[in-house]
C-alpha cells in the first residue's frame, strides 16, 4: 500500500529528510499547515484523509486513511479562500515537469542557492524544496519570512526565493538574483529581478512567468475566462473528483486576456463587482486607497444595492485618524472613474488573509 504520509512538523532540514523517506519508500507526502486552529486542522485532515501522520519528534501514527496511487508525489491543500480546502494530487511527472521548466526559465545553476520562506503547506512554498530535491541545488528552509531571515540569507549565499507581495514592498530586492512574486496582484512598480507568477495549486506552483508560459504550459481564453493545460497539471483532487475536461484543460475561475502576446490576470470571477453596468475589480480599487495615509491595510468587496445592482464597499484598518467615506471616495477618484469608488465602508480590526497575502473577502462579506 502507497501510504499518504502527514508531514505534522514546521519547516527546517527535518522536513525535507521526510519528504525523501517517503518517496524512498514509495509514498506521497501531505505537508500540514502548523498555524491551524483545532477545528480546522481537524477538517482539513478528514479531507486529505493522510494513512501516517509524522510528529516534529518524528514519531510515526498510523490512521485509517486513504491510500495513494502509485506514481503520486505530493498532496496540497489548497487555500480555503473561497470555500473548504481540497487536497490536490501530484504526481512524480507533473513536479519534475514544474521543477525542469522552472529551472531553465530561471536559468539556475550550481552557483545558486533557494531560499525557502513561504509556507510549506502551500505550493508556492512547498515547490521551492521540491526543485531543490530534484536538481540537487542548495536550499535554506526557514521557518517563516522576515526581513532579517531574507539578509542574513542572502548574506550566506542564497541568490533565489518566492515571495509575495507585502514581502517585497520589505526587502531590498538587489540581494537576490531573482525574486519570484505570487499569491496576490503585484506592486505597480516592480525591479528588474522581480518575476511574476500566475498559477495554482491545481497546476503545481506557477507556470505563467511575466505574462509568458513556461515550457509545454498552454493557454487559451474561453468566455474571457483562463483556461491551462500543461505536464505540471494535478492528476485529481483528493476525494477522486477532477475540474478538467475531457481534453485535458483546467478552468481556472480567473479572468484575463492576452496584450501584446502577453496574458493578462484580471481576477477571479467570482470577485468581480458589476455596479451600474461597470465592470470594477476590488484589487485595483485597494491599490488606489492603499496610497491614502490613513490606511494600513484595506479589502474591497461586492454588496448587494437595489438601485446600482452590486456597491463598491472597502473594509479598512486603519489609524487613529480615521478617514471619512467622503474622503476615499474623492481619493479614489484622483486615480479611479468615480465609478470605482467606494459607496460603502466598515473599519475593522484587521483584514483576513491566507499565509500568501491573498485577502479572503468572503469572511468579510458574512461579518
Amino acid at each position: 500500500m502507497n501510504e499518504l504520509v502527514c508531514l505534522d512538523l514546521p519547516a527546517g532540514p527535518s522536513f525535507v529528510e521526510q519528504i525523501n523517506r517517503a518517496w524512498d519508500m514509495g509514498d506521497a507526502v501531505f505537508p500540514l499547515d502548523q498555524r491551524l486552529p483545532e477545528t480546522l486542522r481537524q477538517r482539513v485532515l478528514d479531507s486529505v484523509a493522510p494513512t501516517v501522520v509524522v510528529s516534529a519528534s518524528g514519531e510515526r501514527t498510523k490512521l485509517p486513511g486513504r491510500p495513494t496511487e502509485p506514481g503520486d508525489a505530493v498532496v496540497v491543500a489548497t487555500s480555503g479562500s473561497t470555500g473548504e480546502p481540497r487536497g490536490v494530487v501530484l504526481t512524480h511527472t507533473a513536479i519534475q515537469a514544474s521543477a525542469s521548466a522552472t529551472s531553465a526559465r530561471l536559468g539556475v545553476t550550481d552557483a545558486d542557492t533557494w531560499l525557502a520562506c513561504l509556507p510549506l503547506s502551500h505550493v508556492g512554498g512547498l515547490s521551492v524544496v521540491l526543485r531543490s530535491i530534484l536538481f540537487g541545488t542548495a536550499v535554506q528552509v526557514a521557518p517563516s519570512f522576515s526581513v532579517d531571515i531574507y539578509d542574513s540569507s542572502a548574506r550566506q549565499g542564497c541568490t533565489l526565493v518566492s515571495l509575495v507581495s507585502t514581502a517585497l514592498l520589505r526587502i531590498d530586492p538587489s540581494k537576490y538574483r531573482k525574486i519570484l512574486l505570487g499569491g496576490s496582484p503585484p506592486p505597480i512598480q516592480l525591479p528588474d529581478n522581480v518575476v511574476t507568477t500566475y498559477g495554482l495549486t491545481e497546476t503545481g506552483s506557477g507556470v505563467v512567468y511575466d505574462g509568458r508560459p513556461l515550457d509545454g504550459v498552454d493557454i487559451r481564453i474561453v468566455d474571457q475566462e483562463i483556461q491551462l493545460r500543461c505536464p505540471m497539471m494535478m492528476r485529481q483532487y483528493r476525494d477522486g473528483s477532477s475540474s478538467l475536461t475531457t481534453d485535458g484543460w483546467l478552468p481556472t475561475g480567473d479572468l484575463g486576456f492576452f496584450e501584446n502576446e502577453l496574458l493578462c490576470v484580471s481576477g477571479r470571477r467570482s470577485d468581480l463587482i458589476v455596479s451600474g453596468g461597470e465592470n470594477i475589480w476590488p484589487h485595483v480599487v485597494e491599490q488606489s486607497l492603499s496610497t491614502c495615509d490613513a490606511i494600513i491595510d484595506v479589502c474591497v468587496t461586492a454588496t448587494v444595492d437595489p438601485e446600482w445592482g452590486q456597491v463598491v464597499t472597502a473594509w479598512v484598518v486603519s489609524s487613529n485618524d480615521r478617514p471619512s467615506l467622503k474622503q476615499l471616495r474623492d481619493h479614489v477618484k484622483e486615480t479611479l472613474p468615480a465609478f470605482c469608488a467606494p459607496r460603502l465602508l466598515h473599519f475593522v480590526d484587521v483584514i483576513p488573509r491566507t499565509s500568501l497575502g491573498k485577502p479572503i473577502r468572503s469572511l468579510l462579506k458574512n461579518t
